[in-house]
């Protein structure tokens, strides 16, 4: 078994059963959609106040219908932005997600390298641009900005999910690195091999 954190006592799988009851039926229900427990949701079941708040912002975020972006679009942006902050667990979850998402093996792969040299849309461009410039250089939304997204047909609800995602993974990322949380093995191989059913 790997072990979660060489800072933090974190609770491993065997102690699910120990948690507060909604963490439980939250672990247990993605392990049974995975397959397995992310080791994310073994950290973040540290501190259950945090786990609750972090969930919930983040289904709010990636689960919600925005108006044009897709699931794959979103997750575009996280794999990107994480590879930025260097965060190796989330450029590989999500990576595996993206994957899935677009059915393009590579995708994932190239964006973390470089989005601005993969081979990807000038909208798709302009989305992780803007990603990068809110997320990453702590850039402020302008007219000069809001004119070149809502020129490629992104509307202002985009635009807030675009920074809010990019916002909410560098927190992600910094909490992943805090605590030297590894990528579970499992997702290395979503997305690229099938699925055993």
């Amino acid at each position: 078994m790997t072990e979660l954190s060489p800072h933090f006592d974190l609770p491993e799988e065997s102690q699910i059963k120990d948690l507060p009851q909604d963490i439980q039926e939250a672990i247990l229900a993605v392990q049974e959609k995975a397959g397995f427990v992310p080791n994310v949701f073994l950290m973040l079941a540290h501190r259950p106040a945090e786990f609750r708040a972090f969930f919930a912002y983040h289904d709010a975020l990636m689960e919600r219908d925005s108006d044009t972006l897709t699931p794959a679009e979103k997750e575009m942006i996280v794999v990107a932005t994480s590879a930025r902050n260097r965060c190796l667990y989330c450029v590989v979850a999500h990576g595996a997600i993206l994957r899935i998402y677009s059915k393009n093996p590579v995708l994932a792969d190239q964006l973390a390298v470089n989005h601005r040299t993969s081979p990807i849309s000038e909208r798709h461009r302009v989305m992780l641009d803007f990603a990068f410039y809110i997320g990453l250089e702590a850039g402020e939304l302008n007219e000069e900005w809001k004119a070149k997204l809502l020129a490629f047909d992104f509307t202002l609800e985009d635009i807030w999910d675009i920074g809010a995602i990019s916002a909410f993974f560098g927190l992600s990322n910094r909490m992943v690195s805090l605590t030297g949380t590894p990528p579970n093995q499992e997702f290395y191989l979503m997305g690229r091999v099938p699925r055993d059913k």
